[in-house]
């Protein structure tokens, strides 16, 4: 059975705008050997054309949109399938307020059904006081991801996990959390894609996040060591992938 590669963004395929050496490779192998894969992504500030676009930009080929899933999109389609409300207040960048427009949502500055957070780089501290009024008044606190770390370039950026810990912190409530390595967005996934948990592999630099959430959902997982954490991470951790490379040109058969 050819299993779906399930395959992080961020610290697999690129930092920043930086390739990642032998992730281009691995994707024309796969390409070329017709083998499935889906990019699987906590980023929630790029659409799926913009995701797109920044692959091909940095030089990857036979790239399509259909080809992303990204915690925004989980978070939209998790919340549309449980709840009848559509009104909504978002902190986030345009691949988060697609997603909502996606399905449906309204976007209002009062009287919010739900509070949806994705990372925002242009979100100030106004914003944020408004997003923590509407926790306040009620909304349902949606997390698209907790990542600590966003890789970029040479090193790394706040992640979307420190804004999450601090309107939690601020409002007291907890939030409903869709990235990895929570299971709602492998299981929306999964649903969506008629897929179930042995036809797949999850390729990712991230012990905290990618490969946790294959570890606790018991689905093969790939360490690749070219982001967020390295092999000597793991027994400090205590979270184990199922193989581990240096590179991912390890993957490709000759």
């Amino acid at each position: 059975m050819t299993k779906t590669y399930l395959i992080d963004l961020d610290g697999t395929m690129y930092s920043g705008n930086t390739n990642i050496d032998g992730a281009r490779e691995f994707i024309e192998y796969l390409n070329n050997n017709n083998i499935p894969h889906i990019f699987l992504t906590n980023n929630a500030t790029r659409t799926k054309k913009q995701a797109k676009e920044h692959l091909l930009n940095l030089g990857f080929k036979n790239i399509r949109e259909e080809q992303f899933f990204t915690s925004a999109i989980a978070a939209a389609k998790y919340v549309a399938q449980n709840y009848s409300e559509r009104k909504c207040f978002m902190i986030g960048e345009s691949g988060l307020e697609e997603a909502l427009l996606d399905e449906n949502f309204e976007f209002v500055e009062n009287d919010a059904n739900f509070l949806f957070v994705g990372l925002d780089r242009n979100a100030d501290y106004k914003k944020y006081s408004s997003a923590l009024h509407c926790l306040l008044n009620g909304a349902t606190f949606i997390a698209t991801n907790t990542d600590r770390l966003l890789s970029n370039n040479e090193t790394f950026d706040i992640g979307n996990g420190a804004i999450i810990n601090m309107l939690e912190y601020s409002s007291g409530k907890t939030a409903i959390k869709v990235g990895k390595p929570y299971e709602i967005i492998l299981d929306i996934f999964l649903k969506e894609k008629k897929l179930t948990k042995d036809q797949v592999i999850l390729i990712g630099d991230n012990l905290e996040t990618d490969i946790k959430l294959g570890y606790d959902a018991k689905i093969e997982t790939i360490m690749v060591c070219s982001g967020v954490h390295t092999e000597k991470d793991i027994e400090k951790l205590k979270i184990y992938p199922n193989r581990v490379v240096k590179n991912l040109r390890e993957l490709i058969s000759k």
